[in-house]
């Protein structure tokens, strides 16, 4: 990508500082003297004009107070916490566990009509198995979640797989080769997602692509992503959970989906190259 994945929060976050700057400047204060209003350091006005610090509703209050427009308060903690939103760590996404993570994305699965999903490490939830999701869950619930409802997040995830069935929906899955020997969960679960995979990809309104392995290819791996219509991008990070809404960007994600949609096979080419990574299981 041509910008960081988190510029969508970061564009996000000068633009709340830069209409709280207009307040100060509007009310014909420095940072400095809205500083003292405030009772903070002269210094804290000036790391939240520039987006250095995200400040809390409270600070917003005061800001807004400070410079006699406490109408617009309200106003401006709904564009920080829209901008909070943007980016949600792991450990606060699951800290009730994963079940709730798992639900909490179900509306935005129900109201999309075109679906495009990459991914170049695991199967795309969408299309995972029951054995093959319970593996993955119970890999994360192990690294980072406290609480163990695994089984209440399978049964939350296989409920979000229903809108595959749906009329007036296009799904569009991509694939790295790597990801039809990835075994995690053992050789049986993989081979059933391999089969499940195969079954998956003869539905009417589903594309699946794979992109093969080769030395040569014209566009190197990414991160994953979803894209839900034009709407929304969704990117799984190391450290957590990234919404982009930036038009500008979800236009990146979608011309890096077609790049990589080139280099991958379809049909009776992409059925050959999971047939031989289950035959390769055995």
């Amino acid at each position: 990508m041509a910008i960081s994945s988190s510029s969508s929060v970061q564009r996000a976050r000068q633009a709340l500082a830069d209409r709280l700057t207009e307040l100060c400047r509007g009310a014909g204060l420095t940072g400095v003297e809205l500083a003292e209003r405030c009772g903070w350091h002269p210094s804290k006005s000036s790391r939240i004009m520039n987006a250095r610090t995200s400040p809390s509703p409270d600070d917003v209050r005061a800001w807004c107070r400070a410079c006699g427009a406490d109408d617009q308060a309200e106003d401006l903690i709904a564009s920080l916490r829209a901008a909070e939103g943007m980016w949600i760590g792991w450990r606060r996404m699951e800290r009730t566990g994963l079940k709730q993570a798992q639900q909490a994305r179900l509306p935005l699965f129900e109201r999309t009509r075109h679906f495009r999903a990459y991914s170049s490490w695991l199967m795309p939830g969408l299309i995972q198995t029951q054995r093959y999701t319970e593996a993955v869950l119970r890999a994360v619930q192990r690294r980072r979640v406290e609480v163990d409802d695994v089984a209440e997040a399978v049964a939350a995830r296989l409920e979000r797989q229903r809108v595959i069935h749906r009329g007036g929906r296009r799904f569009a899955f991509l694939v790295e080769e790597s990801v039809l020997r990835n075994g995690i969960g053992g050789r049986e679960v993989l081979d059933e997602q391999l089969a499940h995979l195969l079954a998956v990809g003869s539905l009417p309104s589903v594309s699946l692509g794979v992109v093969p392995m080769r030395a040569d290819r014209s566009r190197m791996p990414v991160e994953g992503f979803w894209i839900f219509d034009m709407a929304q991008v969704n990117v799984e990070l190391v450290s957590g959970y990234l919404t982009i809404t930036q038009p500008s960007e979800i236009a990146m994600y979608a011309d890096t989906f077609t790049e990589l949609a080139n280099l991958a096979v379809y049909g009776t080419n992409a059925r050959a190259l999971i047939t031989t990574a289950r035959d390769s299981l055995r």
